[in-house]
């Protein structure tokens, strides 16, 4: 039992490094350097199911003291140690994304995202997910905080018997800790 909450919480919480945004007002002519920001998130999870890694890079224009918009990579490996022999699975994709902070810690997310999700080792296929929603991000330093986020895919479709899902729910909901660089 104590492994299985462990790999929820690191699976659902993650790690997370994003950078902070929309906390500092820009000067009146910031430099092209100025509004550019980097991030992403790191996940690992561990048990006697399967094991879980994934890296999603970010890179983001500030275009407004209010106004983001980026491009993220995404790549995550799964292990599934209960078939014999074991399955491994490669997942990457990428999405653009425009957030909007709208008052104090609230903030609009829209992103358009791709998904080629491998689900045997001769099964692949590719997703595409239009999703928006919002979210609540809380600093903690200069540098650092916590976010959570609600987003809604629209491009969800309940998969028929014999069909696959990136996707469980048309709900997406990230929650993580922040680190700016």
């Amino acid at each position: 039992m104590k492994k299985l909450i462990l790999t929820f919480l690191i699976t659902s919480s993650c790690f997370a490094t994003f950078a902070q945004w929309g906390q500092d007002e820009m000067s009146d002519k910031p430099s092209f350097r100025d509004r550019i920001f980097t991030g992403g998130g790191i996940g690992l999870s561990f048990s006697s199911y399967y094991d879980y890694f994934s890296i999603s890079p970010i890179i983001g224009y500030k275009i407004t003291p209010k106004l983001v918009g980026g491009i993220g990579l995404q790549y995550s490996h799964y292990n599934y140690k209960q078939y014999t022999p074991a399955i491994s699975t490669n997942n990457y994709g990428g999405s653009i994304f425009l957030r909007y902070k709208i008052f104090g810690p609230l903030f609009l997310h829209t992103e358009y995202e791709y998904l080629d999700y491998q689900f045997t080792e001769t099964q692949r296929q590719g997703f595409s997910s239009l999703m928006a929603g919002g979210g609540f991000f809380q600093p903690v330093g200069r540098k650092a905080g916590f976010y959570a986020m609600a987003l809604y895919n629209f491009s969800y479709q309940n998969p028929i018997p014999g069909q696959y899902s990136v996707y469980n729910s048309p709900l997406v909901m990230r929650v993580g800790i922040t680190a700016g660089f």
